[in-house]
């Protein structure tokens, strides 16, 4: 079972190069266009030159903001962004749906109201005829 494993750090390190080159913004590419890059990782991705290649010199790595770790910089900037249990705009949204999905029902349960009374109209007026 271990002789396979290098096998599948290779097929791994392969489809995480591809896909970070796949999901990288044209502008944060050095050297060559996204095109060349896609193509260097998926001809030499079985001996690992593309995908290490990519890894080093392909993508532009951004140094840490003010020097701090990226844990310390999600610290000190916190996003505004608010749950969607807490959000207005979120929970307005629901009630309009909810209100729409009640009329709807509304609709439906009077159109089945009557076709059960054309039904019942029809039985009673076949019944009335034999």
């Amino acid at each position: 079972m271990f002789r396979y494993l290098p096998y599948l750090l290779v097929l791994a390190l392969w489809i995480y190069a591809f896909i970070d080159c796949l999901n990288t913004p044209e502008e944060e590419i050095r050297g060559l266009p996204k095109v060349v890059w896609v193509i260097i990782i998926l001809l030499f991705g079985e001996v690992l030159v593309g995908p290490i290649a990519w890894l080093v010199a392909g993508k532009v790595r951004r140094a840490p903001v003010n020097g701090s770790t990226p844990s310390e910089w999600h610290r000190n900037h916190r996003m505004d962004w608010v749950a969607p249990d807490d959000n207005p705009a979120f929970l307005t949204s629901l009630k309009e749906e909810n209100k729409k999905d009640e009329a709807l029902l509304k609709d439906w349960e009077a159109d089945l109201r009557r076709r059960e009374e054309d039904l019942r109209r029809r039985e009673h007026g076949e019944d009335s005829k034999d």
